[in-house]
């Protein structure tokens, strides 16, 4: 699939470069799967329920105590599910007694209250428990539930106007008037620590914490105040909220309030780990994109009344290589101590977060000129380059920073996150360790190659692409023994479009699958009408094993067009068998035991080419066209020529050398045994009808050609 790429471009620098690409995406992959463990593993010790939602709804992570409050229906949960759906299926078993004989009014209550949050409310289930339901709009359009079992404290509510002294509340007495407390029960002395003498010697005033002041503290809560909060202080100092339930009575003929002070300490610190999670990263401890794009838009006013702000884009250079050499608790460090020195950097009411894997961003807010930007972008650059000593080891990354200026770049948040990352890209494109300002062009490349992977799919759906045939020549005798398949498109406006251009798209698009099936299905049928000693090859991407259907696409390619598997050949890259994946080498062998052919493309310029052949049992080894360009006069190339068609004898392997252009060239093949020949001194690839008039040539392909 990517031959046609590799004429343009150097082999061993795309092999390298798709190579670098998928390892960043697996790379950014673990990074992701590493976090949401993190963030599953830190929710899971909270003693309270903890549910995250879609903006539609859906699952997303739940903790073990929320599915454990609603344990008759969490056979429900699962990633996609829509709550609304585990509601529903919950009235029905009849886990919500207050729902019973209205349940679908209950339901559409229940339901307002999820997608229009409107504050805390309760929720009875069958088992005679309450739980406390407090569901939360995040700035992304999700849902993040916290629930409650307060059971226990509605037990309690139940009781503490009849129960006073044995009550397990901590509850006191205070005169409304004054405040002197005038009587309070044992809870409230073992919690506080208190002495009950002592007790009685103070105001209400006198629990408050000191940052609340004595002042501030109320004689007592008025009518309607039942679960306010109020921050106390224990005899130890230590601070406390309490949720404060209050009743008006007469004590010993004093007017005076009942107060039942039910301490949420934990609970307050628990939603604030949970709120502190939602925003921050868990590695770095700064801010993440959900709380960057919040601070974005605080500043959007602002910019807006002719303020100038300007977002950087950072991208790590070599941290993969840190992650891959030195193990990720070294590159987990580095991410921190990164962190460090770009929070130092920052002045006061600039913003860094870690939008995740290496990536980071900068918001600077209320510059002067543009060139502010450049300014902090180059110290960034200086600072983050710096070596680190961590563990013993020291270690040496760069950075490369894209900048949007607004409101010239964008007038909004996605506008000018868009905007630096083109210029992030950019600036990586350009040799890496340097920053690149955001420039129009950027856009209107972006929207080019938009359009061209939108055709390219149009072209796919409509099967528009074609398929062309480079004749695989017999080096001794000159017959055409086979014909590589490459793809072609002619598009209706813009004429031929290279391989080098759609191919690469269709890669990172995903596209590759559907026009790597497409390119065998036509391939195999065109085969069927060649001589039965006349075979195909038909090149795969790396991303085709992924899909896990690869073998029954072969199958039924060949299958459709009733050609022997004998018949095609299927050529890998080395770049494959890097993955070392049970996948991969499963699949070739399946392939192989069905009777296709396997060859090795572009042997030489990867990785470690010999140790694969001992990894799987080619049938052929293609050597790469720079070994053979200018072969006749080059002696290095010719002894590496010599060494890999001595090992393919010594294997049983077919040798074939591609980009043959000279009959220089290929007397020099002739001379050290190459078995085949593929190159424009043969033919260019051509249509099938003359592929068909090529193989009827006999051993004088050159004279037709």
């Amino acid at each position: 699939m990517t031959k046609a790429v590799r004429r343009k471009t150097a082999p061993a620098v795309t092999n390298a470069a798709l190579t670098e690409a998928r390892l960043e995406v697996e790379a950014a992959i673990q990074q992701a799967r590493q976090a949401e463990e993190r963030l599953k593993a830190a929710i899971d010790i909270l003693p309270q329920g903890v549910v995250f939602l879609d903006g539609e709804g859906r699952y997303i992570m739940w903790n073990k105590q929320y599915a454990e409050m609603y344990v008759g229906s969490a056979d429900l949960f699962h990633v996609g599910a829509k709550l609304e759906d585990t509601l529903r299926e919950g009235v029905y078993r009849g886990q919500y007694p207050e729902a019973v004989g209205r349940e679908e009014e209950w339901l559409n209550a229940r339901l307002e209250r999820l997608y229009e949050p409107k504050g805390r409310h309760e929720q009875q289930t069958a088992d005679g428990r309450w739980i406390m339901i407090d569901e939360r709009r995040t700035s992304d359009g999700g849902l993040i539930g916290l629930r409650v079992d307060i059971t226990e404290m509605k037990k309690r509510e139940e009781s503490f106007r009849l129960l006073f002294d044995n009550n397990p509340v901590p509850m006191y007495v205070h005169a409304r008037d004054d405040g002197r407390i005038l009587a309070v029960n044992d809870a409230a002395t073992a919690h506080y620590g208190y002495k009950r003498s002592e007790f009685l010697r103070m105001k209400l005033r006198d629990l408050s914490a000191p940052e609340i002041g004595a002042s501030t503290q109320p004689a007592g809560p008025v009518d309607g105040d039942d679960g306010v909060t109020w921050k106390h202080q224990k005899s130890n100092g230590e601070p406390i909220e309490v949720a404060v339930y209050s009743s008006y009575l007469t004590y010993e003929g004093v007017s005076a309030v009942l107060i039942g002070a039910v301490d949420i300490t934990e609970r307050k610190r628990a939603e604030a780990r949970i709120a502190y999670m939602a925003h921050h990263d868990a590695l770095t401890g700064l801010p993440n994109r959900v709380l960057f794009r919040e601070r974005m838009d605080d500043m959007l006013p602002r910019m807006l009344r002719n303020e100038t702000a300007a977002v950087l884009c950072l991208d790590l250079d070599d941290f993969k290589t840190v992650n891959d050499t030195l193990g990720h608790p070294i590159g987990d460090r580095l991410l921190q101590l990164v962190g460090e020195r770009l929070t130092n950097e920052l002045r006061e009411g600039d913003t860094v977060a870690r939008l995740g894997g290496d990536e980071f961003a900068v918001l600077q807010c209320g510059i002067d000129h543009p060139e502010d930007a450049g300014s902090l972008a180059g110290r960034l650059i200086e600072i983050v380059s710096a070596p680190y000593e961590i563990d013993g080891h020291l270690v040496t990354i760069g950075v490369s920073i894209g900048i949007s200026v607004g409101p010239g770049d964008g007038e909004d948040c996605d506008r000018l996150l868009k905007s630096a990352d083109m210029a992030l890209y950019r600036a990586k494109a350009e040799g890496r360790g340097a920053y690149c300002f955001f420039e129009s062009e950027m856009d209107a490349r972006l929207q080019a190659r938009r359009r061209l992977e939108l055709d390219l799919r149009a072209a796919l759906a409509a099967e528009a692409l074609e398929v062309h045939y480079q004749p695989l020549v017999d080096i001794a005798g000159g017959e055409i023994v086979g014909f590589e398949a490459l793809v072609r498109w002619n598009h209706a406006e813009r004429g031929s479009v290279s391989p080098a251009e759609f191919i690469p798209i269709a890669e990172e698009t995903g596209l590759v699958n559907p026009l790597g099936a497409f390119v065998l299905k036509r391939a195999c049928l065109d085969a069927a009408s060649w001589p039965a000693d006349t075979k195909v090859a038909v090149n795969l991407s790396t991303l085709q094993f992924r899909s896990g259907t690869l073998f029954a696409q072969v199958k039924q390619a060949l299958d459709d067009a009733g050609l022997a598997p004998q018949r095609l050949e299927l050529e890998i890259t080395e770049s494959l068998l890097l993955e070392k994946s049970d996948q991969v080498l499963a699949t070739l062998h399946a392939l192989r035991a069905l009777g296709v052919r396997i060859s090795m493309d572009d042997f030489g310029t990867g990785y470690s080419s010999l140790s694969y052949l001992r990894s799987f049992p080619f049938d052929k080894i293609k050597i790469d066209r720079s070994f053979v360009h200018n072969l006749g006069d080059n002696t290095d190339s010719q002894a590496i020529v010599r060494a890999i068609v001595s090992l393919g004898k010594s294997l049983g392997i077919t040798i074939t050398a591609e980009g043959v252009e000279t009959e220089k060239d290929l007397e020099c093949l002739r001379a050290e045994g190459c078995h085949q020949g593929q190159g424009y001194l043969f033919a260019k690839a051509v249509p099938p009808k003359e592929a068909a008039r090529l193989i009827g040539t006999g051993n004088d392909i050159r004279a037709v050609a």
